[in-house]
């Protein structure tokens, strides 16, 4: 898929024998904005617009955004075709032959395997991940057939992982696979808090696909079932936690405030006091800071957004930082976006740059880097090198 949105968005309104005026009618938007877009007067628009259009001409988001593989040559050896047909091995279906016929990984050796590779993950490694998911899950496999239970958890976040890293990628298809598989191996074994957050990488999925109402209500209806007592500790809170911050992406993508969640999120993560991981993921004051900041930047509100960003301790000689790798590379993006919305285009293309020193491959693939390299560079009558830096390290001329 080549081009720009604008040529995208034309094709597909033409190959549905739609006008302009009749897309914009069926979206909800101006026909000016449609206009803009097709003749390449405006390169991006807000997500939640995209998605509008999107629907109106029934196509994925991503047909219109150009969510594609960008790992070029930073693969690792790995393939995405590897990891496809490890997701939708024939093994899997009800009656065939199993193809999980080794000799089981020790559990103890395949918990840290997990570990590693979600480690890789959160680092922006995506080639690692790449090329360790497709063994990594079929290790699983086998060890679960062996073990059963015992092996339910490195079984579901290994598909977890595979989850997370098909979306980055722009394959959802894939993504929501492998979400349902986490989903259903959870559910078998006896970890309730480990099935509910499987529902959060389901809910991510469909955020990815444009499918906001749906993911909202997967992630807002799990954290009510597994909301926690006074009496429930540290790690029943930080799941539920994050399931309310899952939350909050959709719900701005609606364009409808998340405070309610914030509000609930913040006093869960105030009666921890400190982070706590879960699962490979983690909640703590700071995790609600940066969804305030997200949700924020989303609204339009960069004020807001930029107050909430004060919250977040950033690396320094005397302090590592309260966000780690790719989590503090997201969180630089939306500060980056409310920089520019404040009317701060220098500050925000020196944080997007900041941005990118944290994970290039990661980057490669952030939507919202593309979008606001794009904006940035329509308001310069002359490129400033941080602008031409940014433009050629995400390609957003291809």
């Amino acid at each position: 898929m080549s081009g720009t949105i604008g040529e995208r968005l034309r094709l597909a309104r033409r190959e549905r024998g739609m006008t302009q005026e009749g897309l914009a009618q069926a979206a909800g938007v101006s026909v000016d904005l449609v206009s803009k877009l097709e003749q390449g007067r405006r390169e991006s628009a807000r997500i939640t617009t995209l998605a509008k259009l999107a629907n109106a001409l029934d196509v994925e988001i991503s047909h219109l955004v150009d969510r594609r593989d960008r790992l070029g040559a930073d693969r690792d050896g790995g393939s995405v075709l590897a990891v496809r047909d490890v997701l939708l091995s024939p093994s899997l279906l009800p009656g065939m032959d199993t193809d999980d016929d080794g000799e089981p990984t020790p559990l103890d050796e395949l918990e840290r395997a997990v570990s590693r590779a979600w480690g890789h993950y959160w680092a922006g490694d995506f080639g690692e991940v790449l090329a360790a998911l497709p063994g990594l899950i079929g290790e699983a496999r086998i060890t679960h057939s062996a073990l059963g239970a015992p092996a339910v958890q490195p079984l579901a976040l290994a598909y977890a992982l595979a989850s997370n890293l098909m979306t980055q990628i722009g394959r959802t298809d894939l993504g929501l696979v492998a979400a349902e598989r986490a989903i259903i191996v959870a559910h078998t074994g006896n970890d309730k808090l480990l099935w509910a957050t499987m529902h959060a990488e389901y809910s991510w999925v469909l955020l990815h696909q444009g499918r906001y109402a749906e993911s909202e209500r997967v992630a807002a209806d799990m954290a009510v079932r597994i909301e926690p007592s006074f009496r429930d500790g540290e790690k029943e809170i930080a799941a539920w936690g994050n399931l309310l911050m899952t939350a909050i992406a959709p719900t701005v993508a609606q364009e409808r405030t998340p405070d309610e969640y914030l509000r609930l999120a913040g006093a869960g993560a105030e009666r921890l006091g400190r982070r706590v991981h879960v699962y490979h993921t983690s909640f703590a004051p700071p995790t609600v800071a940066m969804q305030a900041t997200y949700a924020y930047s989303v609204l339009k509100k960069p004020g807001e957004a930029l107050k909430a960003a004060k919250r977040i301790r950033p690396p320094s000689k005397d302090h590592p930082g309260d966000l780690k790798g790719i989590s503090w590379g997201a969180h630089l993006m939306d500060v980056a976006q409310a920089r520019f919305d404040a009317g701060h285009r220098s500050a925000a293309a020196a944080t997007l740059l900041e941005a990118r020193e944290v994970a290039p491959v990661w980057f490669r693939h952030q939507r919202i880097a593309r979008s606001l390299t794009r904006d940035i560079r329509e308001t310069e009558r002359r490129l400033t090198p941080a602008t031409r830096e940014l433009a050629k390290a995400l390609g957003v001329d291809d």
